[in-house]
């Protein structure tokens, strides 16, 4: 937990999503800045699992800060939002001629920072 000029930040993170960073940072540059229900108003009109995840990740962090007694929470604001990538998986998949070919299956840490 860090704390700001402005008061406290409540975070909460989901590690190791099974989706790529890149397909998620869309859905992160929507809700950031916003009031925490209304960016879970803005979340809620794409069909993506993308937002689907972050959304959980603001309920989450905003369940933290009740938790802990913060002060008005119906004036919690998404001060933060950061989509990092995870680790990949490397896969196999069969190619002709008894050969390979290697893909990736990535996945993303989720951090988001109310306050």
């Amino acid at each position: 937990m860090a704390t700001t000029t402005a008061g406290k930040t409540y975070e909460a993170k989901h590690r190791y999503a099974q989706m790529s960073a890149r397909k998620i940072r869309p859905y992160a540059d929507l809700v950031r800045g916003k009031f925490a229900d209304e960016a879970l108003e803005i979340l809620a009109c794409y069909p993506s699992r993308g937002a689907r995840l972050i959304e959980a990740v603001i309920k989450s962090a905003v369940a933290n800060a009740e938790d802990l007694r913060a002060q008005n929470i119906a004036n919690l604001e998404v001060v933060d939002v950061r989509i990092d990538g995870g680790p990949m998986q490397r896969r196999f998949r069969p190619k002709a001629r008894g050969s390979s070919s290697v893909y990736l299956k990535r996945s993303a840490h989720i951090t988001v920072k109310v306050g």
